[in-house]
């Protein structure tokens, strides 16, 4: 491995400068966390080690732990690179927390892509009190929620060049102020077993397109449930196989639709939860999720689980109306909860939310 050069704020480190850098840095008893976590991953990737351990973020099923080849990581950059055209001495901000996959690879990316890395505290708004421009950045809906709730927060983010977005859903809200924004924003699809993004969609082009586009040497398939399967030979020579359900225009693009192991099967006519909360999105201001509860008489009920307190108002008949709902699509039950259950990224836990309500 080759890769074992890195800049960052501008000052570039090569392998033994930059083991030096860690020992000190790491020495420092009052260092945060979030640096702490930067420097210890810098040693790993720099150690002779051919791998990297990673964890999932538990969205989707019980958080576990994987061992993740660096060569497989150093494909991923430079597919990252090739699509979104980056140079070396480009300023990388790294504002993900790097406890997970997706802040370990914008450190791989600036290694590999010869990026100037500036890492900022992970937090909600991450550009406070920051004034540089940026070529490329990746956040969180929360994220860029909370920066474009501030008075200078278009200024702020179209200081940066290119911005991928992903960890979680983005409702419709956000997605218009989103669309206002005058850099590229891109939302994107993938997880930790791709290293992150496989596909990704522009969120504020001239045109709307809710099909997300592969990342070069990327192709997809479906399964014969209907399911997504990513062909990456740089991370394995199988496909990965998903249970993301979606409509495949072609092998290099496709429509998300919903989880397979969140469909709701309600007298005998099955549901994806995520296309009637689609609709639902832009009359509820609130978080949400649409759900299926067991049911003597339909074996599956749908249900509408808000967060936020009973006492606020809200008008099951008139949301379910406007939003175009059948009368099977439309929730038989609404439950409030004060705070979902969410991974650091803002992505609702799902099993656990609903374990809570039964």
């Amino acid at each position: 491995m080759k890769y074992l050069t890195l800049t960052i704020n501008g000052q570039s480190f090569r392998e033994q400068a930059l083991n030096l850098l860690c020992r000190q840095r790491l020495s420092e008893e009052k260092l945060p966390a979030w640096e702490r976590n930067l420097y210890r991953f810098i040693q790993d990737w720099i150690s002779n080690e051919s791998a990297i351990e990673v964890k999932t973020s538990g969205s989707t099923g019980s958080p576990k732990r994987l061992r993740i080849e660096k060569s497989k990581m150093i494909h991923s950059a430079l597919m990252t690179g090739e699509f979104f055209h980056l140079n070396p001495g480009d300023n990388a901000l790294l504002c993900l927390p790097v406890d997970f996959i997706a802040g370990k690879m914008m450190i791989v990316r600036s290694i590999v892509l010869g990026l100037n890395l500036i890492p900022v505290e992970p937090k909600g708004n991450p550009l406070e009190g920051i004034n540089d421009e940026f070529v490329f950045a990746a956040m969180t809906p929360l994220q860029v929620s909370k920066i474009l709730n501030e008075p200078e927060g278009f200024d702020k983010l179209n200081q940066v060049e290119k911005l991928i977005v992903g960890g979680a859903d983005i409702h419709p809200e956000l997605m218009q102020k989103i669309r206002l924004l005058k850099n590229e924003t891109w939302h994107t699809y993938g997880m930790t077993e791709t290293l992150t993004h496989v596909a990704v969609k522009r969120l504020n082009a001239l045109e709307e397109n809710e099909n997300f586009k592969a990342l070069p040497g990327i192709r997809f398939h479906k399964d014969d449930r209907g399911c997504l399967a990513i062909i990456a030979q740089h991370l394995c020579d199988l496909s990965i196989q998903t249970n993301d359900l979606v409509d495949l225009i072609n092998d290099k693009e496709f429509k998300f639709i919903g989880r397979i192991d969140h469909v709701i099967n309600s007298g005998g006519i099955k549901f994806s939860p995520e296309e009637i909360e689609s609709k639902l999105s832009p009359f509820i201001k609130r978080k949400f999720i649409i759900a299926g509860f067991p049911d003597d008489r339909l074996g599956q009920k749908i249900v509408l689980i808000i967060e936020g307190s009973p006492n606020d108002k809200f008008d099951l008949e008139e949301s379910a109306e406007k939003a175009g709902l059948s009368k099977f699509e439309k929730p038989g039950k609404v439950i409030f909860v004060d705070q979902f259950p969410c991974t650091e990224s803002g992505k609702v836990i799902r099993g656990d939310l609903i374990n809570q309500c039964l």
